[in-house]
């Protein structure tokens, strides 16, 4: 089964109006979001990192042409003044800004807001600020950071339980090992390469 199609299952019982598949840029990995954005399928989202580079502005203005005809959301990560002046979907917010959330929903009320969260302390401090959702991890050992300890579907799933808002799995899903998902409570999956692998383009790690 693939990714897309798994987590359109795991998204079956989430509440309305949360993307089942969530890719993040990384210029570490992929340095043009464009061509993945124009490839995603309908109802995914894309997160927008590309911390800093020069003319973050306009490639989220070009990623907004290409992402909203085609029904996919783009959330921009970190700056919700950016996300409001492009006319993006929504805005993803590192842990440590995770107490922002509810001022960014009740600015913006169609948003989609979601946080990152490394632990059960964090997915309950995003539940409070007023997260619509929460991406956990890493669920498994990961190309980008393979010092970090992973959670392991155990952990993931009961700290998903615990959680008082829906939790996305992140971190290391790929074809071959997202199966184990099934019935872990995850609402649906974020990834990186697992995504670019199935979209046909490449990760650089």
């Amino acid at each position: 089964m693939t990714l897309a199609k798994l987590a359109r299952h795991l998204n079956s019982a989430a509440p309305p109006g949360l993307p089942p598949l969530i890719l993040l840029s990384d210029p570490a990995r992929f340095g043009d979001p464009r061509p993945a954005a124009a490839r995603l399928p309908r109802g995914a989202a894309l997160v927008l990192r590309h911390y800093g580079i020069p003319g973050r502005e306009a490639l989220a203005r070009d990623l907004v042409a290409l992402c909203r005809p085609r029904g996919v959301r783009l959330l921009i990560a970190a700056d919700g003044a950016l996300a409001a002046r492009v006319g993006a979907a929504g805005l993803h917010l590192p842990e440590g800004l995770a107490a922002a959330a509810g001022h960014w929903r009740r600015a913006h009320p169609g948003w989609l807001v979601t946080a990152a969260a490394h632990s059960l302390p964090a997915l309950h401090k995003a539940a409070r600020a007023g997260a619509e959702a929460a991406l956990l991890s890493p669920l498994f050992v990961t190309a980008s950071h393979p010092e970090r300890p992973s959670l392991g579907i155990v952990r993931f799933a009961a700290m998903t339980r615990a959680a008082a808002l829906p939790v996305y799995a992140l971190g290391g899903i790929a074809a071959g090992n997202a199966h184990r998902l099934r019935g872990s409570g995850a609402v649906g999956i974020a990834a990186i390469a697992g995504i670019l692998a199935e979209l046909g383009l490449k990760s650089r790690k």
